[in-house]
């Protein structure tokens, strides 16, 4: 049936949001209290992991405590998008924010690090609806050009995250309790008062008109999701403990023969439920959400895996606290900052934005370059400017990617859209946690060996181990028993045997010529004829008896003095106090105790250097620590390496990335359209032409009717499916007072601040 065109007022009615601008403030007060949450909760561990790993004995397995966490966020990033599309975002946002609050509380009961671990992934079951429903729910309200009037919001409880987090981590982490609990637990334990803050602003800001039609039964792709988990656990198990079993062992072959079943029928799982799958696999026809969705997972690879060992190389090699770590990431935090507020106001004006996906991916690419020329004597300043590069890259990066996504789908899926950009991203951040921290503490007791067995530092290192002083110092004994006594006591045994076998032959010789000088003198006596013949040996055992001593002594001088030793109890032995002698057989030392050290396998097994618990390195003389801190840079190296390739990829492909074009619309918008069209078209000519009138229709969210100015016809108006109508003034009157007292709210806090 053909239909007139409509008339300007009609148009109008058209164009006007579904949203008025208060409830989309409304709204992003909701979205900003669970990111608040989420940033917070990601800012706060990564400063404290240190101390959490050295209490709990375990800091080499801090990377199954981060995989752990970001396994299950990744798994249910997906699902949590396409459920969203089907029940509507508030309840699984809701939701996600109390299973993070219960994960939270159960973190801060571990005892070890694998309990923390199965509470961090029971967390990150939460931490999935946190990650991935904001960018969808934004998606719906607001079309692409407007958002970047919005962000600033979202920036701003960013970059206040980034700071309170970091402190907030590094003061619970420096601290040995706080009312009775151990600092690092609070860690987890601040997130259940922020959560309930959290849970209540959502509960009563975040309503958003329904999408999906209410009265259609959905089908959930609960195998889709099943076959997700069989596909991705076993693979990201063997990228964590693939260089411990082996990757050709029987459990790193079983963990890939299960990953690529459950890819298989991930497939044809997929195929089979169409329009209702997880992840649709028609999606993936376009070639600009396939290259997003690959471009995301190369960037996550490589960002990740870096981020996790930057607080580490924080405190471990520059030497600064938790507190003092978190702020030395602030760089990287405003490097994200200027680029997102830049690039948004750039989509903003001139709706364009293909030039983002290529500037940074090459800005993340000159970063992990750059930070390959670290050293352990490098200033801190060099490492905050190449975090500063790295956030200028990734700042347009997370956006770009996630707009790109959501412009190459319709908009009935823009949750599994947003949710995917996530998910990849999120995959390839899980990869490259668990293998590139997986590189790093497996080369880490190679290549402190390796350190080792550099003759300067060694030799420096051998004169503060051999220094009495040093070695009593109570901050020292950790570190000398780690990894200096097993040099030291070897070496100092082997020196006192030499001497002790030097002091014998010392004693030995001067009693051989006393002999022989009280005998040459005696019998010349006794030729002479002033002693007779049977009195010799007597004479001459007395006067050797009372000249040994003197010779002996004598002796023992001119070899202590010749071995750079002293004489102490009538043998020779070094004084390590003594400078001189201390310098002489380090110099000794050195050159053998390197080749014997570079001889050794470069695995570093049997080196007795503890990866689980670095205290012992806090407070330490610089000399004993300083081939554990090349020997974690060196390895740290390897970490930007593989960065740097991967980034490198990213990059040659954005290169042929074609951008969709922006909507002009929201996601609600479109929908409100494409239904009001279709209402058109069923209605009769006439109808159509007589509709002049603007009235009062409500839309369902699910909790409370939002009111919305939609064209209408003159006919009465229908029901909610409630059964009452909608009270329009008394919303906008309870909206407006909420306004009100936030606002008188923060005039009092800013008053107090002054």
């Amino acid at each position: 049936m053909s239909t007139a065109p409509a008339t300007p007022e009609q148009t109008t009615a058209q164009d006007q949001p579904l949203m008025t601008h208060r409830q989309i403030m409304l709204v992003i007060v909701g979205l900003m209290a669970g990111m608040f949450l989420s940033s917070l909760d990601q800012t706060i561990v990564s400063t404290a992991i240190r101390t959490i790993g050295d209490d709990l004995h375990g800091l080499e397995q801090q990377a199954w405590v981060t995989t752990a966490y970001m396994i299950t966020s990744t798994i249910t990033t997906p699902i949590y998008g396409k459920l969203s599309d089907l029940f509507g975002r508030r309840p699984l946002y809701l939701f996600g924010i109390v299973v993070f609050i219960l994960g939270s509380l159960l973190s801060s009961f571990s005892t070890s690090m694998i309990m923390l671990a199965a509470f961090r992934a029971f967390q990150g079951i939460g931490a999935g609806a946190l990650m991935s429903l904001p960018m969808a729910i934004m998606g719906d309200m607001l079309a692409p050009r407007e958002r970047a009037k919005y962000q600033g919001y979202f920036l701003a409880i960013f970059g206040i995250s980034s700071v309170l987090g970091p402190l907030t981590g590094g003061l619970f982490a420096g601290s040995d309790e706080i009312l009775w609990i151990t600092g690092w637990r609070w860690v987890f334990l601040i997130n259940v008062p922020i959560g309930i803050i959290a849970l209540a602003m959502v509960w009563k800001f975040l309503h958003l008109p329904r999408i999906t039609d209410a009265a259609l039964k959905p089908r959930v792709d609960w195998w889709g999701a099943t076959s997700v988990v069989v596909a991705l656990v076993p693979l990201l198990l063997v990228a964590e403990q693939g260089r411990e079993w082996g990757w050709t062992s029987a459990a790193s072959i079983t963990c890939f023969v299960l990953s690529a079943l459950g890819l298989a029928a991930f497939l044809i799982i997929e195929s089979k439920m169409g329009q209702d799958a997880i992840l649709p696999l028609a999606l993936f026809r376009s070639g600009a959400f396939s290259m997003s969705s690959l471009l995301g997972f190369l960037v996550g690879f490589g960002m990740f895996g870096a981020m996790m060992t930057i607080p580490l190389y924080l405190q471990i090699v520059t030497g600064l606290t938790p507190t003092e770590s978190g702020f030395a990431t602030l760089p990287m935090m405003a490097g994200i900052m200027t680029a997102s507020i830049v690039s948004g106001r750039m989509v903003a004006s001139t709706g364009k934005y293909r030039i983002f996906p290529v500037l940074g991916t090459a800005l993340m690419v000159v970063a992990y370059y750059y930070l390959t020329f670290m050293t352990a004597d490098r200033p801190l300043w060099f490492l905050m400017l190449g975090m500063f590069i790295m956030g200028l890259g990734l700042g347009q990066l997370m956006q770009s990617l996630t707009l790109a996504a959501q412009n190459a789908v319709a908009p009935s899926y823009m949750g599994v859209a947003s949710s995917a950009a996530t998910f990849f991203r999120q995959i390839g951040g899980t990869m490259g946690t668990a293998v590139l921290l997986s590189v790093l503490f497996s080369a880490m007791p190679g290549n402190i060996m390796k350190a080792m067995g550099n003759e300067d530092d060694l030799r420096s290192g051998l004169d503060a181990a051999l220094t009495p002083a040093v070695v009593s110092a109570p901050e020292n004994q950790g570190i000398m028993e780690q990894m200096w006594n097993q040099i030291v006591e070897p070496a100092q045994s082997s020196i006192a045997s030499q001497l002790s076998t030097a002091s014998d032959q010392a004693r030995t010789a001067a009693d051989d010529a006393v002999y022989q000088q009280v005998s040459a003198a005696v019998q010349a006596q006794v030729d002479a004829g002033a002693l007779p013949a049977d009195q010799a040996q007597t004479f001459i055992d007395a006067q050797v008896a009372e000249a040994t001593p003197a010779a002996e002594e004598a002796a023992l001088a001119s070899a202590a003095e010749q071995a750079h030793a002293s004489v102490q109890d009538g043998t020779l032995a070094v004084d390590w106090s003594d400078e001189a002698q201390r310098s002489y057989w380090v110099d000794q030392l050195t050159p053998t105790l390197a080749e014997q050290i570079s001889s050794t396998s470069t695995d570093g097994e049997g080196s007795g250097v503890s990866t689980s618990d670095t205290s012992y390195l806090t407070g330490a003389d610089a000399r004993l620590t300083r081939p554990f801190m090349v020997g974690f840079n060196a390895s740290t190296l390897s970490v930007y390496w593989v960065g740097f390739f991967a980034t490198v990829m990213a990059f040659v492909l954005a290169l042929f990335f074609k951008t969709p074009p922006l909507r002009a619309a929201s996601g609600l918008q479109e929908n409100a359209q494409g239904n009001k069209q279709a209402e058109d078209a069923a209605e009769p000519q006439a109808e159509v032409a007589e509709r002049d009138v603007l009235d009062v229709q409500t839309v369902y969210t699910g909790s409370i009717p939002v009111v919305e100015a939609v064209p209408t016809t003159a006919a009465p108006q229908a029901p909610l499916a409630s059964g009452k109508k909608p009270r329009a003034g008394i919303l906008a009157a309870a909206a407006a007072g909420t306004l009100a007292l936030a606002a008188a709210l923060l005039s009092w806090l800013r008053r107090r601040s002054r």
